[in-house]
């Protein structure tokens, strides 16, 4: 799980703090419960701020009640836009998971090259599970320029191809700056270059990138990667198995409540 090297633009909201500033989905609610979920699994700050100390935390425990630890609120974050470019699987899927990341994140990329595809392969081809990407940029500039890029990428249908190349072995220490983010979309298969840098340097991406972030840190994210699997909170690159468990666990509450599709209501 990696922690900003410097502190983030804008802090998580705190149920201690009295903040008036409006949340993108507009339930103070979710607040609370998504503290509750993160504040376990902080990540340290590094010593060296000048290196990407990145770490996974303590392993996540799901309880064999597929409730425990399930916050309703948080599930109504997932969009479940047949739309959405940068997500992967069904709509009406009946696990959602919602990943906050960062293109420089260490770990982000353990989780994209080494658990990801096992679950893709495994739930979202069958329908049980969706993914849902969220731009969540906090190790700077280039964290911003790749986050931009990945959405550019998304709009001419190569996100997850682009998220392929970004998160390769190797991919982040070449950094992210505009001629290498142009390489990267050409390895994606991004057809239209011109456009591409077009998109990448507009309102609309910033918009997007923005909203995401946001979001990210109104559930009470500090840190990358934190994923929401049907509303309960898992923070940093956790064993296959506690993501496995989590999904099971979701799919197995939706089949019993026959809450597929109904939990991930779009937030307003």
């Amino acid at each position: 799980m990696s922690t900003p090297k410097k502190p983030a633009p804008k802090k998580p909201a705190s149920a201690k703090s009295g903040s008036k500033k409006p949340l993108v989905y507009g339930a103070v609610v979710v607040v609370a419960a998504g503290l509750l979920g993160f504040a376990s699994y902080q990540a340290t700050r590094p010593d060296d701020s000048s290196k990407d100390t990145s770490a996974t935390g303590p392993a996540a425990e799901v309880s064999a009640d597929p409730n425990e630890g399930v916050y309703p609120e948080l599930a109504k974050l997932a969009r479940r836009d047949a739309d959405d470019k940068l997500a992967i699987g069904p709509a009406d899927a009946p696990v959602v998971l919602i990943e906050y990341a960062d293109f420089k994140c260490g770990y982000c990329g353990k989780f994209a090259r080494d658990t990801e595809p096992e679950l893709i392969e495994k739930y979202v081809k069958d329908g049980t599970l969706r993914i849902e990407w969220r731009n969540f940029p906090i190790f700077g500039e280039e964290s911003e320029n790749a986050a931009r890029a990945a959405w550019a990428a998304g709009q001419q249908d190569r996100f997850w191809e682009f998220h392929g190349a970004a998160y390769a072995e190797g991919a982040k220490e070449k950094g992210f700056g505009k001629d290498r983010v142009k390489a990267l979309a050409e390895e994606a298969g991004v057809k239209d270059l011109d456009r591409f840098m077009k998109d990448l340097d507009g309102d609309a991406a910033r918009v997007a990138v923005k909203k995401d972030q946001e979001q990210g840190y109104g559930i009470g994210a500090t840190s990358t990667p934190s994923f929401l699997i049907n509303g309960r909170p898992i923070a940093g690159a956790q064993p296959d198995e506690t993501f496995t468990r989590a999904i099971e666990a979701a799919a197995e509450q939706a089949q019993r409540t026959g809450a597929a599709g109904k939990a991930g209501e779009p937030a307003k």
